[in-house]
């Protein structure tokens, strides 16, 4: 990684391993740029990444295929936007996240990035696939939000 870059991408197998190693990555990239790993920025986009690449894992797997990563930062509008890219077609695109079962075990992870980021949706790639993306803040000139773990 070079300093000043302002995106990087990587690409993991579609795998629990795989996603939490997308999620060290998005730490280190957010490093490079200047914020620590404990601080309030690295700590949401690392969770969004997390919930991004579980998903992308989960409902987007595809035998042989892996999952992309870009990170790319816009110190001007004070985002990190997250993209997660993944190789399954003709799969339902994720919409508004709903509040989930309370005794329920998953469901959640949409309700995060909806609360981490400004913005979020997805996209069909070309020729398959989709991506899911999501803006976070706290590039240079954004106020990324508290995160708190229990």
């Amino acid at each position: 990684m070079l300093t000043g870059t302002t995106s990087y991408t990587g690409q993991f197998v579609s795998s629990p391993r795989g996603a939490r190693l997308a999620r060290r990555f998005a730490v280190r990239c957010m490093e490079e740029w200047g914020h620590a790993a404990a601080s309030d920025v690295s700590c949401a986009v690392a969770l969004v990444v997390a919930e991004l690449a579980a998903n992308a894992v989960r409902h987007g797997r595809v035998p042989g295929r892996d999952f992309g990563l870009r990170l790319a930062l816009d110190p001007a509008a004070g985002l990190v936007r997250v993209e997660v890219a993944d190789a399954a077609s003709g799969r339902r695109l994720p919409v508004a996240p709903t509040a989930p079962c309370p005794e329920g075990e998953g469901g959640r992870g949409l309700l995060l990035v909806d609360a981490l980021a400004v913005r979020w949706g997805s996209a069909d790639r070309y020729p398959l696939g989709k991506t899911v993306w999501a803006e976070v803040p706290g590039g240079a000139g954004g106020q990324a939000p508290s995160v708190q773990y229990f």
